[in-house]
């Protein structure tokens, strides 16, 4: 049986950290556009 391009996939990236690295991205980005929206904000007065 042939495997498939996602079968090989799954193999090297279990399911688990694909959604932790997931998690971390938009976690991260949450946390930069935080940071960001404070010295916009504060840099305004």
């Amino acid at each position: 049986m042939p495997e498939t391009p996602e079968d090989t996939q799954e193999k090297k990236f279990p399911r688990g950290l694909v959604i932790r690295l997931f998690a971390y991205l938009v976690a991260g980005h949450l946390f930069a556009g935080f940071v960001y929206l404070l010295f916009t904000l504060g840099g305004r007065q």
